[in-house]
């Protein structure tokens, strides 16, 4: 269906526009509501659209090699997605699912090309992106090399915190099936590298925020593994461990 004039003003790419070429962007453009796990597009599809998310929680996912789902990143409302091929006309690099029910609004490929090669605010802003998405796929490819599964689980949680007046917290966690896919493990390993987490009082968990107690053993047990952790924490994050790539191995 449509989009109304508001919706499209409130759409953080488009804000500065002249109201006369909102009101053209906003006609051109249309919205289609997505239950949780759509396929928003589909790796391989013709790029006909840009994609902006007004309402709810999409994920980036691709397929490696030996036929693992990996999540890249997350979108969030506000956002715009499925730029790459809209620049250079090639299929869609990803495919994009919904995690909750979401609301997506599209704009033709040509307008949208026009807006970016016509409106130095537009194109500042899509370069902006682009190395925001070159510098995300840099710390996913660091990550994903790390060999031990709780240590990418703890740089993975890592890269979720966020500081606040009450000290640091990571807030609207994903589910563990999402976290799994994202660092290449299972969602029983997650879940054992929280559960470590908490046990130890690294984290502390109140509805639904993440307290990190200790941040100093969160980020050592992220970027420099468990050697150089406390001895008593490396021994139970290490016994941990083992059992969780034990559980891998076996399945």
């Amino acid at each position: 269906m449509p989009i109304a004039l508001e919706t499209a003003a409130n759409i953080p790419l488009f804000k500065g526009l002249d109201q006369d070429t909102l009101v053209v962007v906003a006609k051109l453009m249309s919205s289609r509501t997505f239950q949780s796990h759509d396929m928003v597009l589909r790796k391989g599809d013709t790029a006909d659209h840009l994609c902006f998310l007004l309402t709810g929680r999409l994920q980036v996912v691709d397929v490696t090699e030996d036929g693992r789902e990996i999540g890249i990143h997350f979108i969030s409302p506000g956002a715009y997605f499925g730029e790459l091929s809209v620049i250079d006309g090639e299929p869609r690099s990803a495919s994009i699912v919904s995690v909750q029910q979401s609301e997506v609004a599209f704009l033709p490929t040509a307008q949208a090309k026009a807006l970016i090669f016509n409106r130095p605010l537009i194109a500042e802003r899509f370069l902006t992106h682009f190395a925001q998405i070159v510098r995300s796929a840099s710390r996913q490819r660091t990550l994903l090399s790390i060999p031990n599964a709780f240590q990418r689980v703890f740089a993975q949680l890592q890269q979720f915190v966020r500081d606040t007046n009450e000290g640091q917290v990571i807030e609207g966690l994903p589910k563990q099936h999402e976290i799994a896919i994202m660092v290449n493990t299972s969602r029983e390993t997650v879940s054992r590298a929280l559960h470590t987490l908490m046990k130890l009082n690294i984290v502390e968990k109140k509805g639904t925020v993440f307290i990190v107690n200790r941040p100093d053993q969160l980020k050592t047990a992220a970027v420099a593994g468990l050697d150089d952790m406390p001895a008593a924490t490396a021994a139970a994050v290490t016994a941990a461990a083992r059992k969780a790539e034990k559980t891998e191995n076996a399945a």
